[in-house]
């Protein structure tokens, strides 16, 4: 699994410094979430399926700002020269220096439609970065009658003065159909280990699109899997059934901001809900979700998903699911000397929890859950390769992003 980089100690500014344990240590085997769910009938397929307790050793933290006042972000991949990589919503690429400052807008960036859940979405390094300087991106794409997720890959070349442009940029994959709304685009990027890369996207929320996402020949809400050319991989579970979308991996899913390999080489995902039912899923080849037959949740209006069913045949069971939601955005597997307790625990942004939702996973299940507060919406998370946990939180209302250090405050 590939470790990012991390920049050099001591050479970011410094806005906040902060220490306090993400819970108060009375929670230790207890949930966090104490809330009423949203769906009170509705139970869980297994024991622990939902609000595991939290661990007996709660992680401390010290929280270090480490770039401030930046436009508003949606993701960030660390370069291998230690500087990070972010994507911003309204279109721009930056690469953020030791000094935390961005850098003036990467030139060549494709026109990117904005508004609503649009924008600029994520961005990964190739596998083979530090050769081909090779970047790829998704992002909402305007089209001729709407828009649509898309994802596209460059040559990432930097100047003397931090900045750069792309070269060579192509579009290699389109999510089809296109459609008229600014909804569930999605979207993340996983390399997995053999090189293939996966691409999540939304359902594009509508009633008469969310359907889809049960639909192989339509690319609404699914997991793809597709070559650095944009090709299906050979071995995807459709590429010789007619009508179908040979590039899909999964469906049956509703809005997908949160993807991560873990230390098995699998892919793991965390996809929005509605009101109630986020959900944590490790996508298996060819398998269905459910969205929007079966739901851990509600619609908006308080009325039912489909029959208001938890469980259908042919449908997967999340590994885990809240109610209420975390609003999960951004998603990383933690490795380091940091954090010692964290060990083979998944990392989640959360946009209403305004903290890093931590899942310490036993045999491929959740046995404890805990969050690291951060008194902000979290739009995306990293592990540097000095083991600190780099969040990228935002300010919707003054459309503007800050990147913060976690470290741990008990050693």
């Amino acid at each position: 699994m590939r470790r990012v980089s991390a920049l050099l100690a001591g050479t970011m500014i410094t806005t906040a410094l902060v220490s306090a344990p993400a819970l108060a240590q009375d929670g230790a085997g207890q949930p966090v979430q104490t809330a009423e769910p949203n769906v009170p009938s509705q139970e869980p397929a297994f024991e622990e399926q939902t609000r595991a307790p939290q661990p007996e050793e709660l992680v401390e933290v010290d929280k270090e700002v480490v770039a401030d006042s930046l436009p508003q972000l949606w993701a960030m991949e660390f370069l291998p020269d230690g500087r990070m990589l972010v994507t911003a919503k309204e279109g721009a690429l930056h690469i953020i220096g030791e000094d935390g400052e961005p850098s003036s807008p990467i030139e060549n960036v494709p026109e990117v439609a904005s508004s609503g859940q649009g924008g600029l979405l994520d961005v990964a390094l190739a596998p083979d970065i530090e050769e081909s300087n090779r970047i790829f991106f998704s992002f909402a794409e305007p089209r001729e009658g709407g828009t649509g997720t898309s994802v596209a890959r460059a040559e990432l070349v930097m100047n003397d003065s931090g900045g750069g442009s792309l070269e060579n940029v192509e579009v290699i994959f389109q999510q089809m159909p296109t459609y008229d709304n600014d909804m569930h685009y999605g979207s993340r990027l996983a390399f997995g280990p053999e090189g293939a890369l996966y691409v999540t996207v939304g359902e594009r929320f509508d009633e008469e699109t969310r359907v889809q996402a049960q639909e192989l020949s339509s690319g609404l809400g699914k997991v793809f899997r597709i070559t650095e050319d944009g090709e299906p991989v050979e071995g995807n579970p459709f590429t010789d059934q007619d009508d179908a979308v040979p590039e899909i991996w999964s469906y049956g899913h509703r809005n997908v901001q949160s993807a991560a390999i873990g230390p098995d080489g699998n892919l793991w995902i965390v996809e929005h809900g509605p009101q109630g039912g986020d959900e944590l899923n490790q996508p298996q080849a060819g398998e269905n979700y459910g969205w929007p037959v079966i739901s851990y949740g509600q619609q908006y209006s308080g009325q039912p998903v489909g029959s208001g069913e938890t469980a259908q045949e042919g449908m997967e069971q999340p590994v885990y699911y809240w109610d209420p939601v975390i609003a999960p955005s951004g998603m990383a597997y933690y490795e380091g000397d940091e954090f010692p307790t964290l060990d083979n625990a998944f990392l989640i942004g959360g946009l209403v929890a305004q903290a890093v939702v931590v899942l310490h996973m036993e045999d491929d299940r959740v046995a404890f859950e805990e969050w690291i507060p951060m008194e902000a919406r979290v739009r995306d998370v990293e592990v540097g390769s000095d083991g600190a946990i780099y969040a990228v939180t935002e300010n919707r209302d003054a459309g503007t992003s800050q990147i913060v250090r976690l470290t741990n405050a008990a050693q």
